[in-house]
């Protein structure tokens, strides 16, 4: 994204051209996502696209005493199923979905994303399409897109292949940092609704469906209102603008984003050693996916919930006596949030309990 203006003629430019490299499709890609970074700008925006670096100020924000916190994440294997079917729009979203979530489960709010495409021969459609989602993530995140990079390297990659990866930076109140230090046994458990498979797990969804002869073009077999393929490239759930009001009012221990590992392997990193999490899928419904997943793979409940977040793409951790209100104001931003269990001492079982899901999740 970088790639400045074109200042060379075109004539010298023409044998990087013939060893598979266009100059001139960057820089027109350059000026095709100007306007869709500009539609993220906020405050602490400096400069903008073109540059050898993204600026911003930390200071016009109005922070006191920050700590800055920095995630970087990919789309994984979901990236395959885009380029199979065509559906590039909503990978962007999952690219922003997946760095930002990790910044605001420390309580921080994210302040700008950059992006890497990475491809062996630039088709500037696909990653106008591609970048748009960026751009999308990042206006829904409230996070700004001040750079990036868009890598042209024939013979790294089969025709039509591109990768992402995302980089985002948020800031936070040194005395707000979310760390669950203070988790402690007989808090309560949140779950908030996932929009499904999010972009973890489809090495196995790729599996099941090539095992099982899908075609990703048919009907889904649990949305009968849309494809496979449509219904599979669902884009990853942001949540920033559904925690940060009960962040903010102190009501939150810790947050946990579900992402690869599932909720049995996620859930622990922000509890206490000595502490586990007792949950009852009974209490949450399972988006259709799920049953299809393990039917069609033959997966138990464990296994699901060691790979995929079951329905639920971020939990909270809340004192007993705040469960209420931190749920009250969680549904007043929009989510969707359920009483899903309890921390428990962890004794010599798992960190993360699953009571009755032989019940709830039947294979």
């Amino acid at each position: 994204m970088n790639t400045p203006e074109r200042t060379v003629p075109p004539q010298d430019a023409e044998p990087y051209r013939q060893a598979g490299v266009d100059i001139a499709a960057g820089a027109s890609l350059v000026d095709a996502i100007k306007p869709l970074a500009a539609s993220t700008v906020r405050a602490g925006c400096m400069g903008g696209l073109g540059g050898f670096g993204g600026l911003f100020d930390l200071k016009a924000c109005g922070y006191r005493d920050p700590v800055l916190v920095a995630a970087t994440d990919g789309v994984g294997t979901k990236l395959k199923l885009a380029i199979a079917t065509g559906h590039h729009d909503g990978v962007g979203i999952d690219l922003v979905a997946m760095c930002v979530n990790d910044l605001v489960v420390q309580g921080a709010e994210p302040l700008f994303f950059l992006d890497y495409f990475a491809t062996g021969k630039l088709d500037t459609a696909v990653a106008e399409r591609v970048i748009a989602g960026i751009a999308e993530g990042c206006r829904q995140a409230g996070c700004a897109l001040i750079g990036g990079e868009t890598a042209e390297m024939p013979g790294m990659y089969a025709p039509g292949d591109y990768d992402l990866a995302g980089f985002a930076v948020g800031a936070v109140e040194r005395a707000s940092v979310l760390t669950g230090a203070d988790i402690r046994p007989g808090d309560v458990v949140l779950g908030l609704a996932s929009h499904g498979l999010h972009s973890n797990g489809y090495s196995l969804v790729r599996k099941v469906v090539a095992d099982r002869g899908a075609a990703l073009d048919a009907p889904s077999p649990f949305d009968n209102h849309r494809s496979l393929a449509e219904a599979l490239m669902t884009p990853t759930r942001i949540y920033v603008a559904g925690v940060a009001p009960a962040v903010r009012a102190g009501l939150v221990k810790g947050l946990a984003h579900i992402t690869g590992g599932g909720l049995t392997e996620n859930i622990p990193r922000i509890l206490p050693d000595g502490q586990s999490a007792r949950l009852d899928p009974r209490c949450w419904p399972l988006p259709p996916v799920f049953d299809w997943l393990a039917a069609d793979g033959g997966l138990t409940p464990r296994q699901m919930a060691t790979t995929f977040n079951m329905g639920l793409g971020m939990v909270a951790v809340v004192a007993a006596d705040r469960a209420d209100a931190a749920q009250a104001a969680l549904a007043a931003a929009g989510e969707s949030v359920w009483r899903v269990g309890t921390i428990e001492p962890a004794g010599d079982g798992a960190r993360v309990e699953l009571v009755g899901a032989e019940t709830a999740w039947p294979v």
